[in-house]
Order: C-alpha cells, then structure tokens, then sequence
C-alpha cells in the first residue's frame, strides 16, 4: 500500500507542477493531495516536498492560511483568461462552443477569487 501512495502522490504531484504553467490544470489541489499521499506513504518524500523552494510555500501558504498569495491569482486568473479567450475566438468554431469557453473563464476565475487574498 506504501508503494501505491506513493506512486499516486508523484501522479499529483507532476500534474501539480504542469497545472503551475498550464491555466485550466489546478496546482494546488494537487500539490495538497500529492502531500496528503507522500504523509501516508514516505514521511521523507513528504518532508521533501513541505520544503521544497518552490512548492513548498503553495501547500503550507493554503493548509494554515485557506488563502492564495495576490500574485498567484494575479497570474491564475490571467492566464486563464488569455488561454480561454483565445480558445473561445481563435480555436472554437460554433457558438455554444465559445459561450462555453468564456463560461469555464468566469467559473475558474469566481473560483479563484473567493478565496482569501494571501497578505505577505
């Protein structure tokens, strides 16, 4: 079972990582449960990846605060506003099409905004 957590905790935590640079994937969620799967499978990996430069402050920033620094959903939010504009004009051919494309834009975005701003 120990393998299987583990095995399930770099699945979450490589889509983790892309979700960083690919708008519609989440990062952190996945980051939370690549943890949640490391605790349960290697306390080392798990410890790893609490520390880690980089994603570390995205686990621990969200487990004690519920919140998302500003310059994260400054660049979210951005991001996938470009992508799915671009996706709704440029890439999708029918209204319903686009209408979804700027629907999924506004959800993502309410989603990303009603959580508490990360004040550093």
């Amino acid at each position: 079972m120990k393998y299987l957590y583990i095995l399930l905790g770099s699945v979450a935590l490589g889509l983790g990582v892309v979700g960083a640079f690919l708008p519609l994937l989440p990062t952190t969620p996945f980051l939370l449960l690549a943890a949640a799967l490391y605790f349960r499978g290697s306390p080392r990996l798990y410890e790893w990846l609490l520390s880690h430069k980089h994603l570390g402050p995205y686990i621990r920033n969200f487990r004690e605060n519920k919140a998302i620094p500003l310059r994260v959903k400054v660049v979210a939010v951005s991001m996938v506003w470009i992508t799915l504009l671009y996706c709704a004009f440029c890439v999708a051919q029918g209204m319903l099409l686009r209408l979804f494309f700027l629907l999924l834009a506004l959800a993502i975005t309410i989603h990303i905004l009603h959580y508490k701003t990360l004040k550093k």
